[in-house]
């Protein structure tokens, strides 16, 4: 009895428990480490100019009114992958810019879509958050002309006009729509949607397949209030889409899928064989340390005893 209790305080748990509890802490450990990783890839901002917003100037209605008239939701563009991708050569690409969009994110995706079809939409208003309702927006004013300016000269040579906007509708596709207020438009000869004579709204680059739409006002979720401006919309999509629903949207611009860092590199290839070795490595290291072959071995004295202390202590004095 006093043998069993002795080895029963030596051991209050038994090794499989103790195996059992250590490889679920660390699933639980790396399920948190990848959860952490890519949680920021899929949190949907509230406000702002993205395809997820709902606010005024977002455009989550433009994204439900496509879903809704072809039977699937549009596609969303979270980084290079998904624009080298051979099926994003084939969709009209929807680049919605806000205020605060990156530009060098801007400049690469110009140069990765270079004689694809891609819908630039121009930024227009500055808002601010409205305190207590999520995704809400408080609009304050008008962009300056040449925060947009900045904006459209990376896209193409052109700049927006001064001239204030007298139309009260607009011709889309042969369908009247009411102008918004304060009409952004630049100077084209040849637009494909014009607000009165050389002034156009949508517009075609000359050496591209590139399309600007001036002012976000016709497609953004304020926009699409009017039932007619709801209508157009699918109008002005056919005039430029290479196939028929094939419409993609890019959130790369407003910092949503491109992020980098250390702990991607270390899940994600080419680097994902070297963290997978460690781990084996590591694994068998702490599976050779559970058992040993055999009693550990003791060290011996530095100062042997007796007669050999005095052996080895001779042996020295003779060196």
């Amino acid at each position: 009895m006093t043998a069993q209790m002795t080895g029963a305080a030596q051991e209050p748990f038994s090794r499989k428990t103790l195996f059992w509890g250590i490889f679920a802490s660390l699933l639980a450990a790396a399920g948190f480490f990848l959860l952490s990783t890519y949680a920021p890839d899929f949190r949907e901002p509230a406000g702002g100019g993205t395809p997820f917003s709902k606010g005024g100037t977002g455009y989550a209605g433009l994204v439900e009114w496509l879903k809704l008239t072809n039977g699937q939701a549009p596609p969303m563009e979270r980084g290079e992958k998904d624009l080298a991708s051979p099926l994003a050569s084939t969709f009209l690409l929807v680049v919605t810019i806000a205020p605060g969009s990156d530009p060098a994110a801007l400049d690469r995706l110009i140069k990765a879509r270079s004689g694809k079809d891609t819908l630039f939409v121009l930024p227009k208003w500055q808002t601010f958050p409205l305190l207590g309702h999520d995704g809400w927006e408080t609009k304050i004013e008008r962009l300056p002309n040449s925060v947009v300016n900045d904006w459209l000269g990376r896209i193409a040579k052109a700049k927006l006009g001064e001239a204030r906007n007298t139309l009260s509708q607009i011709n889309i596709a042969g369908r009247m729509v009411p102008a918004p207020d304060e009409l952004q438009w630049v100077a084209d000869e040849h637009p494909l949607i014009a607000a009165g004579d050389g002034r156009a709204i949508l517009t075609e680059l000359d050496n591209e397949p590139f399309y600007i739409l001036t002012d976000p006002d016709f497609i953004n979720n304020a926009g699409l209030k009017d039932e007619q401006t709801a209508a157009a919309v699918l109008d002005m999509i056919a005039m430029i889409e290479p196939a028929k629903g094939a419409v993609m949207f890019d959130l790369t611009l407003h910092g949503i899928g491109q992020k980098y860092d250390l702990a991607k590199l270390l899940v994600e290839p080419p680097f994902l064989a070297l963290t997978l070795s460690v781990l084996v490595a590591a694994a068998l290291a702490f599976l050779h340390g559970l058992g040993r072959f055999g009693p550990p071995r003791a060290e011996g004295r530095a100062i042997a005893f007796g007669k050999r202390a005095l052996v080895d202590t001779t042996a020295m004095l003779l060196k």
